[in-house]
């Protein structure tokens, strides 16, 4: 999983090298032998991000028919805590794989290596944790007005709105004909270096609040130290790229790192 997620690049920052992105240093020839460039790949390596939930969706959520049916909308609107976090779930890899795409411009190619590897984390992934709020996971009926929930709710909302937010920064840095690099302004960035990195990881810890499951917990904590270390990258490459750099944000955490 950690090997899948360091070769995702689904995080780049608009404009940022491929050095600092793979934080590799100079890209490799031989990592580039190990697959083709495909250009497809750079659109579709967002819909991997969706595999996961798809697969969440046929194996682990039956289709009402016949006897199986109800007069309930318990399909559509879940009665059960469980669907609610599975929803949370779902709706987060439905924006990655089914909106972001249509919404960003063509970039340079990935590697078909690195593809595969995105494809089986979120597969992995997906199926981590359908399974656990599906078949292991226990709730009480109650367990939507809880303070867990409602916390970890809120902070994957708030979570999820600064990632999308941060995004459209990042996609709109350049006007038409412009060139280069540029310093993103707004938002979370006018106090973070990793605004999008840390949307997503506020997202995440939310979501493993509102579950409170060892899987959902593991996949925050996998999203904090890959995203943290990703974010620290981007920031000391702006550091050495633009002396006018606000010397005042920091790197993840608002006021903190």
């Amino acid at each position: 999983m950690t090997v899948a997620v360091n070769l995702e690049p689904s995080h780049w920052p608009a404009g940022t090298p491929d050095r600092i992105a793979l934080g590799l240093g100079e890209r490799p020839r031989p990592l580039a032998l190990i697959g083709p460039l495909l250009r497809w790949a750079w659109r579709r390596r967002r819909m991997n991000e969706g595999a996961g939930a798809r697969a969440l969706l046929l194996c682990f959520i039956p289709m009402p028919y016949g006897r199986y049916s109800s007069r309930r909308f318990g399909w559509l609107l879940p009665a059960r805590p469980n669907g609610v976090l599975l929803g949370l779930f779902v709706v987060h890899y439905a924006h990655r794989a089914l909106i972001f795409p249509l919404l960003i411009r063509e970039g340079k190619p990935t590697p078909f290596f690195t593809f595969v590897l995105a494809l089986l984390f979120c597969v992995y992934n997906g199926y981590l944790q359908g399974r656990s709020l599906s078949n292991y996971a226990k709730y009480p009926s109650t367990w939507l007005k809880e303070p867990f929930f409602i916390a970890g709710f809120l902070g994957w909302l708030i979570g999820m709105t600064i990632n999308i937010h941060s995004d459209h920064i990042l996609r709109n840095l350049r006007k038409p004909g412009e060139t280069g690099y540029m310093i993103p302004r707004g938002g979370m960035f006018e106090y973070v270096t990793g605004a999008n990195f840390f949307g997503e990881i506020l997202e995440w810890f939310g979501f493993a609040l509102a579950c409170c499951t060892i899987q959902s917990l593991a996949f925050a904590l996998c999203t904090l130290f890959i995203l943290g270390s990703r974010a620290k990258q981007h920031h000391q490459w702006y550091l050495e790229k633009f002396e006018d750099y606000p010397k005042s944000r920091k790197i993840l955490i608002p006021f903190v790192f």
